[in-house]
């Protein structure tokens, strides 16, 4: 696989998020990062439907599924679309952000591999920043602090995993519990 740690990463766009992957992408390349991108290029041509939003969030959602890559930025015009796409492939967590601090909390939190961002809604520079905080941050990581905060994630992100619609249909829509971890809300102590 792929890692971080290594800096490689997985994008993709479509037509109306290419503009701001090309921006993340360049300021990636500078920081050292290996780039693979599997949705439009600046050789792409505009006709070919090969590159629809939901098209170009299955081909990354399925690298992330296949285990080739451990995590993933994906564009669009909204974000929405090519989340939606993505999210469709097993194993695959995907978000979409607007601000660095959503973008910190979407893999602090919640474990998110496949980080979308939208063209009309994000601007070059803060998708440069939302791109520092996702890549730069872990599971748990900021929250060392707060009591239980990894293992009370994590359990969520493993229950996901686990889920299967039917078998929680047949348990009259209650999830069956990996195990549980009580978590209260704290404030950092200065």
């Amino acid at each position: 696989m792929k890692t971080i740690k290594d800096k490689y990463l997985l994008v993709g766009a479509d037509f109306a998020g290419y503009p701001l992957k090309e921006a993340v992408v360049a300021y990636l390349k500078e920081k050292g990062w290996k780039i693979t991108d599997v949705g439009v290029i600046a050789e792409s041509d505009p006709e070919d439907t090969e590159n629809m939003f939901h098209r170009v969030g299955l081909r990354v959602g399925s690298m992330i599924s296949e285990g080739e890559f451990e995590r993933a930025l994906i564009f669009c015009g909204t974000g929405m679309g090519i989340h939606i796409a993505a999210s469709k492939c097993p194993h695959v967590h995907a978000g979409v952000v607007e601000s660095v601090p959503a973008a910190l909390r979407a893999i602090t939190g919640n474990g998110v591999n496949v980080l979308a961002m939208g063209a009309f809604y994000v601007a070059p520079q803060m998708g440069c920043d939302i791109a520092d905080a996702y890549l730069n941050a872990e599971l748990g990581s900021g929250y060392e602090w707060w009591h239980n905060f990894y293992e009370f994630h994590k359990l969520a992100i493993d229950e996901l995993e686990a889920f299967d619609y039917e078998t929680y249909k047949k348990n009259g829509f209650k999830m069956e519990h990996l195990g549980d971890y009580p978590l209260k809300l704290e404030t950092k102590a200065d």
